[in-house]
């Protein structure tokens, strides 16, 4: 659909379902069709307005999610070049490019990246991407001989399907936080960084207790990019201990 500023009028599309507000601070409205749920008509809406999804599709980024990867990196300098990163949750690739960029995956005597999703996903270049759920016996095992020795970082971004219950939500998002700290604390090199997602309060518990044991440094930290709405958030451990 093609939009135009004018004077604070409305235009209509009747094929797309599309208003578009015109005048300053353009917004686009979304109509809910016949058949399509509310939650989805505001989800697209919401993805129509949201300038991080503008700005990735102009920068060449596969995911708004690459934003909060590189913000994260901006605040806390853990991704350096020839650094060796591996990535759970990957697709559909933005933070798997973001890594590739920053530890100069794809130059030689660079960095490397090993990324896995459960999803079919587009190889990102430079990197080695494996589709395989990470919960798979045999998941470790291959990123492990992907790797071919320690890694300095482990990044994970994975989340499980909502299904609207919080504390249901909460306790699958805290399963894979778990599964990724347990894979982390194999593979991480000492002086290591470990980023993982997590809901509500952030990491608690025994979790949380066994990543301040083994790291320097622990906090949770909100990048911009993540959405206001959202009750996600990423805990950085720097300093693996070994």
């Amino acid at each position: 659909m093609t939009q135009r500023k004018g004077s604070g009028g409305k235009r209509r599309s009747k094929r797309s379902g599309l208003t578009s507000t015109s005048g300053r601070g353009l917004t686009v409205r979304v109509k809910t069709a016949r058949g399509r749920p509310v939650g989805s008509t505001r989800w697209l809406q919401r993805q129509l307005n949201d300038p991080y999804v503008a700005r990735a599709k102009e920068e060449g980024y596969r995911s708004r999610a690459a934003y909060k990867l590189l913000e994260l990196d901006d605040k806390l300098h853990f991704l350096k070049p020839g650094k060796k990163v591996v990535d759970l949750g990957a697709a559909p690739g933005g933070w798997t490019q973001v890594a590739c960029a920053r530890v100069n995956a794809r130059d030689a005597g660079g960095g490397s990246v090993v990324a896995i999703d459960i999803n079919e996903w587009d190889e990102v270049e430079g990197a080695t991407c494996m589709t395989l759920d990470f919960l798979d016996p045999r998941a470790p095992g291959k990123l492990k001989a992907a790797l071919n020795g320690p890694a300095d970082i482990v990044l994970s971004d994975m989340a499980a399907p909502a299904t609207g219950h919080n504390q249901t939500d909460h306790l699958r998002i805290m399963g894979l936080a778990e599964a990724a700290w347990e894979f982390a604390a194999e593979v991480l090199a000492p002086g290591g960084t470990f980023v993982c997602k997590v809901f509500q309060g952030g990491t608690e518990g025994e979790l949380l207790k066994q990543i301040k044991q083994r790291c320097a440094s622990v906090r949770h930290v909100k990048p911009p990019a993540s959405r206001q709405d959202s009750a996600e958030m990423y805990l950085v451990a720097t300093g693996f201990k070994g």
